[in-house]
């Protein structure tokens, strides 16, 4: 299993490198408070690097807001009934 996900993980690397250099010419980006040129290949990884942490974030905003109000709901139950919840 660890041999396939570092497979699968230089394929990755090595498909990222060949669309670097492939991408080489540079885009610009005028940011408004800034002017910033990049290589194309640079710019994607940007762009892929930023949507995975927000995609992430996202996650485990939903997950642990989840895992509050459970803890809550437990917590109000157990207050009404004066012993613990699932016990």
């Amino acid at each position: 299993m660890r041999l396939l996900v570092i497979l699968i993980l230089l394929f990755f690397v090595a498909a990222g490198i060949v669309l670097g250099a492939l991408n080489a010419d540079f885009v610009s980006y005028d940011l408004a408070f800034a002017h910033v040129q990049l290589p194309k290949g640079a710019a994607l990884l940007t762009a892929l690097v930023i949507g995975w942490l927000l995609g992430g974030l996202t996650a485990w905003l939903g997950v642990s807001m989840k895992h509050r109000r459970r803890l809550r709901r437990e917590r109000k139950a157990t207050d009404k009934t004066g012993q613990t919840v699932g016990t």
